[in-house]
């Protein structure tokens, strides 16, 4: 796509470089000027090649216009596949997509997991109706988008789990993840008191010989949030990945 815009911007650079050139030659040779002015073949002539570069333009600009909004239509399209429909961020499909990449191949050292289920949502939804979870969905992703800060890929994992990997993954980098995400949910929650949000974490990194592959290390990092949900009392926000939104 980047070829194609480079193409018909240096296309419709030449030709208003070549009108630009054809209107100075006229205006500085006075005979040929004249020749126009006072008409016969030479208006004619001239006539048709200003009529052809103003049409190639116009077809040229037309293209343009055109590949831009297929461009937009696809971009749309994308997202519409792989974006979460309430969040934006990567949908589960792209999270397999994500995790298929690495399919049979061994795991690599360096590549750590971070399952995120929140929970909290029944208690909103029940209080203040579904639009209110779907709204707290979209915080808690937000939340969560700015905890990665650009160092992992984050999905959605269905309902109200989210998964993060990392690459060149570090036990510092896990941390810092994990305290910006408490950061974050305090703030949220500070100002948000009748729907406050928490979340279950199952952590995944260098579990060799419990992992191999890194579908079982997410799915090692899933056991562990549920683990760590089954501490919980409130059975009910359990993570179904049926819960909001």
């Amino acid at each position: 796509m980047k070829r194609f815009d480079l193409i018909k911007t240096i296309q419709l650079l030449l030709l208003a470089v070549l009108a630009v050139v054809a209107l100075v030659t006229v205006l500085r040779d006075t005979e040929l000027s004249r020749e126009i002015a006072v008409g016969g073949a030479a208006r004619i002539l001239a006539v048709l090649l200003w009529m052809t570069l103003g049409i190639s333009f116009l077809f040229l600009f037309y293209d343009f216009n055109s590949f831009s909004e297929l461009r937009r239509e696809n971009m749309e399209l994308d997202n519409a596949v792989y974006s979460d429909a309430l969040t934006g961020i990567a949908n589960r499909y792209s999270v397999d997509q994500y995790i298929g990449q690495f399919q049979n191949k061994p795991l690599p050292p360096d590549i750590g997991c971070v399952t995120v289920a929140l929970y909290g949502l029944s208690e909103i939804n029940t209080k203040h109706g579904h639009s209110a979870g779907d709204f707290a969905i979209r915080e808690f992703s937000e939340v969560l988008m700015n905890a990665a800060n650009g160092i992992c890929f984050i999905g959605r994992n269905g309902g109200n789990k989210f998964v993060a990997i990392f690459r060149d993954c570090t036990q510092q980098r896990l941390s810092s993840f994990q305290q910006r995400l408490t950061e974050g949910l305090e703030a949220y929650n500070h100002g948000n008191p009748d729907a406050q949000l928490s979340c279950w974490i199952g952590v995944a990194f260098q579990e060799d010989p419990e992992a191999n592959t890194v579908t079982e290390l997410v799915a090692l990092s899933d056991r562990r949030a549920w683990e760590a949900a089954g501490q919980h009392k409130n059975a009910a926000d359990l993570p179904s990945g049926k819960e909001g939104g």
